[in-house]
């Protein structure tokens, strides 16, 4: 059976400026679509909303975002998110792939902080540096403008994790098709 790949994305909690007195910037909402490198095909797409624990999603996040605090108090816990991606999403046995290094490191520095274990398997690929590999881009740029510059459509909300895994899922197909992305990656 053909490797699968996790696109992952991620909306974490934010201010316009520095974090209040207190807070620290938490994963609030993970958007993952499943990703059939062989069939170039975007399979499943899912959401999970998570509670943050020092933080409080403000009228800044909401804008950016479109969750609330009310959205997110009915999120599982950070530890409980890990547990979902890890038992129903094989997270630590498929490679993962996300815009640029920002999810990883937002999970490495929250599981150093949490007690969450780490749910991802050491297999990361930086779809944006790819993509901006393959255009030879002086400098990468944002996903909007890599979908305009591939010539796809912005689905759904940008800001949105489970629309922005599915616009980056789009972008790994297209870099698949243009022969820019490795063929076995996890080996």
């Amino acid at each position: 059976m053909a490797s699968l790949l996790n696109v992952v994305d991620v909306e974490a909690t934010c201010w316009a400026g520095e974090p209040p007195a207190g807070q620290a910037s938490e994963i609030i909402e993970i958007g993952l679509t499943v990703v059939d490198p062989a069939r170039r095909a975007r399979l499943d797409r899912h959401r999970i909303l998570v509670r943050p624990e020092r933080s409080a999603v403000g009228a800044f996040c909401t804008e950016l975002t479109g969750l609330t605090q009310a959205d997110v108090d009915a999120g599982v816990s950070f530890a409980e998110a890990c547990r979902i991606l890890a038992s129903e999403h094989a997270t630590t046995r498929r490679g993962w792939a996300s815009w640029g290094d920002y999810d990883r490191r937002q999970f490495e520095r929250q599981c150093a902080a949490d007690p969450a274990t780490y749910p991802f398997g050491l297999r990361h690929l930086n779809a944006k540096a790819r993509f901006a590999r393959a255009y030879r881009l002086a400098r990468p740029v944002g996903m909007d403008r890599a979908l305009a510059m591939a010539g796809l459509p912005l689905e759904g909300r940008h800001h949105r994790g489970d629309d922005d895994a599915w616009n980056v899922s789009a972008l790994v197909l297209h870099l698949i098709g243009r022969g820019a992305w490795p063929q076995h990656p996890h080996k």
